[in-house]
């Protein structure tokens, strides 16, 4: 795929903080790192647990950060996010992505406003079809919300390569905004078709899983990094892994998960600084798979 389709990255700001980039369909900038809730803010009702997460959160939009992604599927994270919202005065940088996840589409809106009380926002920003459930029904109410201002931006997801030739029809046929979809320096699938077609058709893209729930950093640990990785600015596997993702320039946002307020600094951090080229993320892959 050529490379001219691909969106321009906005220029990386000398203050520091975080690249920008550009929702195609309005052009608003978002910062190329968020922060996901999967099993992290799972927490219960716990509440030294709930404000660990909350501080999380303070340290995610301390360096810049805004997007934070969730689902009904994710136990009491929702909660946990509306609780740690309102512990930070309900920063005006958020921009919320969520997800509806019914088998009924009659029960959508009914979970979609559940939701909404949970994180105690006006509207979310962003509403996906969490793993393409009933999307058809799904996506017309969000469809119906959009119209009607109630949401601003809608999205589907999968996640761990699943259901590729689904969402490949829905991103060519539908009037999507952002998909949502795993990738990472050893699970390339979407490098074949997902990410040119999102390029292709001005659709944002939200990475997922980017260190295989964990499964990447352990299993690098312990390992030296290599030398020329000081030339990127990754002080980290998990900078080394980020930046790798983030120099796609189909990516817009990754979401990497974390229970710890000096991992999400250093999630951030991975999009400040240079981004590797097509040569030296083809080095860092063969570096990875030779460990």
């Amino acid at each position: 795929m050529a490379a001219t389709i691909f969106p321009p990255v906005l220029a990386r700001p000398q203050d520091g903080r975080p690249v920008m980039r550009r929702i195609p369909s309005t052009g608003e900038a978002v910062p190329a790192v968020g922060l996901g809730t999967w099993i992290t803010f799972n927490v219960g009702d716990d509440r030294v647990l709930m404000d660990e997460c909350a501080g999380v959160m303070a340290a995610f939009f301390e360096a810049g950060g805004r997007m934070i992604d969730s689902s009904p599927m994710y136990g009491s994270s929702q909660p946990v996010i509306g609780h740690g919202l309102r512990k930070l005065g309900q920063p005006a940088a958020l921009f919320s992505a969520e997800k509806v996840w019914t088998s009924s589409g009659a029960d959508g809106p009914r979970q979609i406003e559940q939701s909404r009380l949970f994180w105690d926002v006006p509207r979310f920003d962003l509403i996906q079809v969490h793993n393409l459930l009933a999307w058809e029904a799904h996506l017309q109410t969000l469809f119906d919300m959009k119209a009607a201002g109630a949401v601003r931006y809608v999205g589907i997801t999968t996640s761990e390569g699943r259901r590729h030739d689904l969402l490949e029809q829905i991103m060519r046929h539908e009037p999507i905004d952002f998909v949502q979809l795993s990738y990472n320096i050893l699970d390339r699938e979407a490098e074949e078709r997902i990410l040119p077609l999102a390029a292709e058709r001005g659709i944002a893209v939200i990475i997922n899983r980017p260190f295989r729930q964990g499964a990447l950093t352990r299993r690098l640990e312990g390992e030296p990094m290599p030398e020329w990785a000081a030339e990127l600015g990754a002080s980290s596997w998990a900078q080394f892994l980020l930046k790798f993702i983030l120099a796609h320039p189909a990516v817009t946002v990754a979401i990497p998960a974390t229970t710890r307020v000096d991992h999400v600094r250093e999630n951030v951090a991975a999009a400040i600084g240079s981004l590797p080229d097509a040569a030296t993320r083809a080095r860092m892959v063969a570096h990875v798979q030779d460990l």
